[in-house]
């Protein structure tokens, strides 16, 4: 039985790796010719188009890894099947049951490869692809109306609420068209600061340049600030009541701004999702949470990307079927057809139900385990039907 698993994992891992290169080679041509668009616009040479397409490779791979995994099972088992292999492998003892253990080892591995591709490589270059394109188009593309952050801290009179937006930023890291927002604990404006520009530290705080900041002092609470109430209070004699107090306007060539929000949460907010780990997914999620902002879009990219890679265990219990059919002419070539089919129907099940989920606000974890559910209960079915009439 040793030599059987050695003879059904070499194929099919063969057959896999075949199908994922076929595919990166595909998708590698297609970007590299969108990319050949941008060619000689600014400093944009076709090395960094070269460049930015190699980058997109492993979050290509991460993508299709479970349809490579369908195919290429599916393929090497129609082959077996047609060379009749597969039959002789039956007839000496290979039971459906067994079959599906010695495939799910594969799953299994497969599983794990595209969790490492996924959390920790398509990051990455993720990453450095889209600073490449800001650093040539100018700026992360923040939408008109830029990125929004939110903090909570302690102030001298109580709570404070902390509201940034972040019109644009480069890909050197600097933040552009910043504005400040502090409110009190009864959601009064005490301040506000603008600034041209901002740069990160290592330690937390921002150092702000081209600063305009703005401060209303904290009026007494003891004070009707009604006009009606005051002159009401007023008697021939009595002391005339202290004027308002005024406006505190003033501006700075820079400005060092102490605040929690890190680099990792302003670059959580500023660049795309999928140029964060799960981890990092995690933390910002947790980040927006203790700050009342909406988390439904980044929490179903969470669970997404922690079941994704389980997938690759659904498809190979999907293609084991495939070995049980009878082989026709051209039987081959309809069964990877039919993977192909059923690959891109996950694909398109994967990506509605994350539309739907964030439509109709529905529980993360359901909207991103529903598409591998199903699929995997059309395996089981499937795989009942082997057992019970093959």
């Amino acid at each position: 039985m040793r030599n059987v698993r050695r003879l059904l994992h070499a194929d099919v891992i063969a057959s896999v790796c075949f199908v994922a290169l076929a595919f990166l080679a595909l998708f590698f041509f297609l970007d590299f010719v969108e990319e050949l668009r941008k060619v000689g616009r600014g400093s944009y040479t076709l090395l960094d188009a070269l460049v930015s397409c190699l980058l997109e490779v492993p979050g290509h791979l991460y993508e299709l890894a479970p349809i490579a995994v369908l195919i290429g099972s599916i393929y090497a088992l129609s082959r077996l099947a047609q060379s009749s292999e597969f039959t002789i492998l039956r007839t000496s003892g290979l039971g459906p049951g067994r079959a599906l253990l010695m495939l799910a080892q594969v799953g299994l591995a497969f599983t794990l490869i595209t969790f490492l591709v996924g959390d920790v490589v398509a990051p990455i270059t993720e990453r450095q692809g889209a600073q490449l394109q800001a650093t040539q188009a100018g700026g992360y593309g923040l939408g008109r109306g830029g990125a929004w952050l939110k903090e909570r801290r302690q102030g001298e009179h109580g709570p404070i609420s902390v509201s940034v937006n972040v019109a644009a930023a480069t890909g050197d890291g600097q933040l552009h068209g910043i504005r400040i927002f502090e409110f009190d604990a009864d959601g009064r404006l005490v301040t506000r600061i603008g600034a041209k520009t901002a740069r990160i530290a290592r330690d937390g705080h921002w150092t702000l340049l081209g600063v305009e900041r703005i401060e209303w002092p904290r009026a007494d609470a003891g004070t009707d600030a009604s006009p009606g109430a005051a002159s009401a209070r007023v008697t021939p004699g009595a002391p005339a009541s202290p004027p308002p107090p005024r406006v505190l306007r003033e501006s700075l060539e820079s400005l060092d701004w102490q605040t929690s929000l890190q680099a990792g949460v302003v670059a959580a907010a500023v660049m795309p999702e999928k140029t964060m780990s799960t981890l990092e997914l995690f933390r910002y999620i947790g980040h927006l949470s203790r700050n009342e902002q909406a988390a439904q879009s980044h929490e179903i990219a969470f669970w997404r990307r922690a079941l994704y890679p389980f997938a690759c265990l659904v498809m190979v219990a999907l293609a084991l079927p495939f070995a049980y059919l009878h082989a026709r002419a051209g039987g081959i070539s309809l069964k990877v057809f039919g993977g192909i089919m059923l690959g891109i129907g996950f694909v398109l099940l994967n990506n509605v139900a994350a539309h739907l989920g964030l439509l109709r606000n529905w529980t993360p974890w359901i909207v991103a385990s529903t598409p591998s559910l199903l699929f995997l209960g059309l395996s089981l079915v499937a795989f009942a039907w082997l057992v019970r009439f093959r």
